[in-house]
C-alpha cells in the first residue's frame, strides 16, 4: 500500500506556530499572523503529509479565533475619525466569510436541514452588510434551532454550530 500526499507537516506546523503565538500561546519570538494570513496560505503537498480537509478545518477555527482577538482594535477604531469606514470594512469581510463557509456533510446520513441553515446564514449577512430591515441578534443565532434530516444530505451539525458561535460574537459588535 502507497501513502497519500497530504499538506506538508512541516509547513502546517510552522503556521500553526505562528498563530499560536498571536493568539498569545505559543513563542513571542515569532511573527505574527493574521486571519487574512491564514486565509491565504498555502501548503506544498507531501507523501504521508497532513489530511488536507482536517487542516482546512481547523485553520478556519484559527481564523474564527483571530478575527474574535482582532475585534478589540476594531471597536477602538471606531471613535477616531476613519474608524466608521474599518468598521464597515471588517463588517464587509465577515459577511464575505458567511458567504464562502462550506459545512462538511452530516454522518451516517444526518445532519442539519441545509436550507433552514442557508436562509440563516443568508438573513446574517444581509444584517452584517446592514441592508435589512429585520436584522439577525446575536441572541436568534444562539438560540436557532434547525429540524435534522435523516438518509439525505444535511449539514454536519458540530461544524454549524461552532460556525454560528463564532458569528454570533460578530454580530453583537454589528449593535
Amino acid at each position: 500500500m502507497g501513502m497519500r500526499s497530504g499538506y506538508d507537516p512541516v509547513d502546517v506546523d510552522a503556521l500553526i506556530g505562528r498563530i499560536e503565538s498571536t493568539l498569545g500561546r505559543g513563542s513571542r519570538d515569532v511573527e505574527p499572523v493574521t486571519a487574512d494570513d491564514v486565509r491565504h496560505a498555502t501548503f506544498r503537498a507531501k507523501r504521508g503529509g497532513y489530511q488536507e480537509t482536517a487542516v482546512d478545518f481547523a485553520l478556519e477555527a484559527f481564523v474564527v479565533a483571530l478575527e474574535t482577538k482582532a475585534r478589540s482594535p476594531v471597536r477602538l477604531a471606531m471613535t477616531e475619525p476613519t474608524g466608521e469606514m474599518l468598521r464597515e470594512q471588517w463588517f464587509e469581510t465577515q459577511a464575505a466569510r458567511v458567504e464562502r463557509v462550506g459545512f462538511r456533510p452530516g454522518r451516517m446520513g444526518t445532519g442539519y436541514n441545509e436550507d433552514e441553515v442557508d436562509a440563516l446564514l443568508d438573513r446574517i449577512v444581509a444584517t452584517l452588510r446592514g441592508t435589512t430591515d429585520y436584522p439577525v441578534t446575536a441572541k436568534e443565532v444562539r438560540e436557532a434551532k434547525f429540524s435534522t434530516v435523516l438518509l439525505r444530505s444535511g449539514y454536519l451539525i458540530a461544524d454549524v454550530d461552532t460556525f454560528l458561535a463564532g458569528i454570533a460574537d460578530v454580530l453583537e459588535q454589528r449593535g
